[in-house]
């Protein structure tokens, strides 16, 4: 059974590559699918971020990285899978998670949504904390695989933070 781990990837995390390692285990291929999203402005290009999740999953052999364009409903109909697997954090992502897993099955009664629970160490980390974080000069290397945290600090044009450190101003 093929499964389809549809998102962002804006950058990969630690917490997506936790449920694509679980879901590695439950089906016989796990697609990471990119999301070409013209409505929002990516700190990576999808090219980037294939080969970013290609590195990071390349111990895993049934698992392969692609993108795609539009519904991912049809996506997955194209790659005959039967699946989409999605990562729940909290009750927000399940409330949200939900809704777009029954949407998904008013567009395709053949498609199943199955979601798994993030890992207790990553269930408050995703993509936009990574950047927020890397963008004041904090240090990403706990949270994402350390080839992506260096393509992290390339982008906002910053060294390898050694510390925690906070500026103030004196008034």
């Amino acid at each position: 059974m093929i499964a389809i781990y549809p998102g962002s990837f804006d950058p990969i995390t630690l917490g997506h590559l936790d449920i694509i390692q679980r879901g590695s285990r439950l089906f016989t291929k796990v697609i990471v699918a990119v999301l070409r999203n013209p409505n929002k402005t990516p700190l990576f290009s999808v090219q980037k971020r294939l080969e970013q999740i290609r590195h990071s999953v390349e111990h895993l052999p049934n698992v392969e990285a692609d993108a795609f364009d539009g519904l991912t409903v049809n996506y997955a109909q194209m790659r005959g899978a039967a699946v989409l697997l999605r990562g729940l954090r909290a009750i927000s992502d399940f409330e949200i998670e939900l809704q777009m897993a029954h949407i998904n099955k008013t567009l395709s009664i053949d498609i199943e949504t199955v979601f798994l629970a993030t890992s207790n160490e990553y269930s408050f980390l995703s993509s936009s904390v990574v950047k927020e974080i890397a963008r004041f000069g904090g240090s990403v290397d706990h949270l994402v695989p350390s080839h992506i945290a260096l393509d992290i600090y390339q982008c906002y044009a910053q060294n390898h933070p050694v510390s925690n450190q906070v500026k103030t101003e004196a008034i």
